[in-house]
């Protein structure tokens, strides 16, 4: 059994722009495997990864604390405390966590943690590959990066 206070777990700060949180990898800290669980705090104002979906991943989100508004592939949901949010492995699956309320929100991010994994972010026109440990995962990686979506090739170099 892995078991730690969130207390004891350091935040690590990602700061885009308006793409701007803070996040605690728990799972990480009791060395998970199968599952991922972080916990995420965004100021008012702020979002969270850009807007993605998983092709191996399911994920979830459930709040803490704190109101906001979760982007999904079927237009907008409103946030706060005690909702639960299942978010498919496929395009339905689509999602942006926004806090446009005033105080922060504060957010459980729990997923499934399958390799190989494509994440697919749609209104950056890219795609990312993760294989040997996938998204929020630490082992080190045989392959991974992201490339544009429409940079299809043949198979064969002559296609």
């Amino acid at each position: 059994m892995g078991k730690c206070n969130e207390r004891d777990v350091e935040w690590n700060e990602y700061d885009h722009g308006a793409s701007a949180f803070r996040r605690k990898e728990l799972s990480n800290a009791v060395d998970a495997e199968q599952l991922g669980c972080s916990l995420y705090e965004l100021e008012a104002g702020k979002r969270s990864w850009p807007y993605h979906y998983h092709t191996a991943n399911e994920e979830a989100i459930f709040v803490l604390e704190g109101e906001g508004t979760i982007r999904l592939e079927d237009g907008e949901a409103s946030l706060e405390a005690g909702d639960y949010v299942s978010l498919p492995a496929d395009e339905t699956g689509g999602h942006q966590v926004v806090n446009d309320g005033d105080d922060p929100l504060r957010y459980l991010a729990v997923s499934t943690m399958n390799e190989p994994d494509v994440t697919i972010y749609p209104e950056m026109e890219k795609l990312g590959v993760f294989v040997g440990s996938p998204p929020g995962g630490r082992d080190e990686r045989s392959f991974h990066g992201y490339y544009p979506i429409d940079g299809d090739v043949g198979y064969w170099e002559d296609a």
